[in-house]
């Protein structure tokens, strides 16, 4: 039986807590050279920021604002082999602010992908790992494809205009169907829209534009950053609040590292953030807001991280409202049972 093609989801995923220092450090310990880097200070408001290989050292998006990319020359300045280096900039070097760090394996650079009928000017793509980052100019031509380079069928992307002012765009799979997207930096629930996705799900391919101007206006440069869901690593679905303590259950088939969630039949809750670094036994409270800057929450136990998933342990509408419907994606620390049929342990 087929457990998982990933052993050890470090080679892939891995959260990093480091201390700033408001000068320089290098930020080692995560394992592999990063090609997506995306920090936050734990214990202050301020932004998120991430950092890929494909757009280059010093150059950031802020996951929970709609700021066009920019370049801090004293942010992450390098990616290294065993993680990455980082300038004074506050955001990834506060002096003494408890930073966290969530790290991703695609494949450095990349290189254009010519499938879809927008050429991309980079594609780097890691297929075992289900990953990719891609960059692409727009045409604002409805029905435009790119290229997305996983040979799989992408469960969930998020794409950000890079030259303007404008939301980050997400697909999930798990939406009510293709015409309908979130937004990574506010509260409000899915909407439908076929000017994002032109309505057309993608495919092991390709995704699919419209010609809004957050996905595809012409000359304007874009990236996204694609997820296709691989057994005993990684989990990109849904489930239903019932707005007891004693929460819903979400079955991943391996003891998660990340789970990020969204409420979507509802307006006015943010993204949460929860992650095995942070939050080190169970219940987990430790939890992060990806779509505000908000400090990190510590006050209420949220979930438990199990050896086969998630369970839900609170009452809050951002997380178990009852009858409502949520989208989230998660990441393994250990398959449920590894290829050599070794099976993980509860935390």
């Amino acid at each position: 039986m087929a457990y998982t093609t990933i052993n050890k989801s470090t080679d892939y995923f891995n959260t990093k807590l480091y201390t700033g220092n408001g000068g320089t450090q290098s930020i080692t310990g995560v394992g592999f050279q990063p090609d997506m880097v995306w920090t936050k200070q734990r214990n202050a408001v301020r932004n998120h920021v991430l950092f890929d290989a494909v757009r280059g050292a010093t150059k950031g998006v802020k996951p929970n604002e709609s700021q066009a990319e920019f370049t801090w020359t004293n942010s992450v300045t390098s990616f290294d082999t065993n993680g990455f280096s980082v300038g004074g900039a506050g955001e990834v070097n506060y002096s003494s602010g408890s930073m966290a760090s969530w790290n991703w394996k695609a494949n450095g650079q990349g290189s254009s992908n010519t499938v879809g009928t927008i050429n991309t000017t980079y594609t780097s793509a890691n297929t075992t790992a289900g990953f990719s980052i891609v960059k692409y100019t727009g045409n604002q031509t409805s029905g435009a494809t790119v290229g997305h380079g996983l040979g799989a069928v992408p469960a969930m992307f998020m794409v950000k205009n890079l030259n303007d002012a404008e939301s980050w765009q997400v697909y999930h799979k798990d939406l009510t169907s293709a015409s309908y997207h979130l937004v990574l930096n506010d509260t409000s629930a899915q909407a439908s829209n076929t000017s994002r996705w032109n309505g057309v799900a993608p495919t092991n391919q390709v995704f699919t534009l419209g010609n809004n101007d957050t996905v595809n206006n012409v000359n304007i440069p874009y990236i996204a950053y694609c997820f296709a869901e691989k057994t005993g690593y990684s989990k990109f679905g849904s489930y239903i609040g019932n707005g007891n303590a004693d929460g819903t259950f979400i079955y991943t088939g391996f003891k998660p590292a990340f789970f990020m969630a969204k409420r979507t039949s509802a307006s006015g809750d943010p993204w949460v953030l929860i992650d095995n670094k942070r939050n080190t036994f169970n219940a987990l409270s430790n939890t992060l807001t990806p779509s505000d800057s908000n400090a990190e929450n510590t006050g209420t136990d949220r979930a438990d991280f199990l050896s086969n998933g998630i369970k839900i342990k609170t009452t809050s509408d951002a997380w178990n409202g009852s009858g409502s419907s949520y989208i989230y994606m998660a990441f393994a620390d250990a398959p449920l049972v590894g290829s050599n049929n070794v099976p993980c342990t509860a935390r």
